[in-house]
């Protein structure tokens, strides 16, 4: 069995468009848009590296930082996560035709994110 993947990031904040143009200009970072996620600005290009995103936090989150790492299993990764002292922020979720995922509170404090896929 092979290691699960860091496959996207996400910075979110209070200003999305304002952060999009923040690191578009430092790093010189090109952003697309997917359709229907206005204030969800994806990295473009194949010199990128990992893919992410920069965007508006919600209410409930304003603003922060994650990694996402890829897993054949969201609902038996969160069971194994919860076991061992992590707890679930957003439940498995299901973005039809682009994305499964979930969020997970580490036991000390990180959020983080998995990606369904094999």
């Amino acid at each position: 069995m092979s290691a699960n993947p860091i496959v996207h990031w996400e910075l979110m904040g209070a200003d999305g468009a304002k952060q999009k143009e923040f690191y578009g200009a430092i790093f010189d970072w090109k952003f697309e848009t997917p359709p229907g996620f206005d204030g969800y600005y994806m990295t473009a290009g194949d010199d990128m590296g990992v893919a992410g995103a920069i965007g508006q936090g919600s209410e409930e989150m304003p603003s922060y930082q994650t990694i996402y790492v890829q897993v054949a299993d969201i609902d038996a990764k969160l069971a194994e996560i919860e076991a061992n002292g992590g707890s679930t922020v957003v439940p498995k979720t299901e973005i039809p035709d682009m994305v499964t995922f979930a969020l997970f509170y580490d036991p000390f404090g990180n959020l983080v994110g998995i990606v369904e896929g094999e």
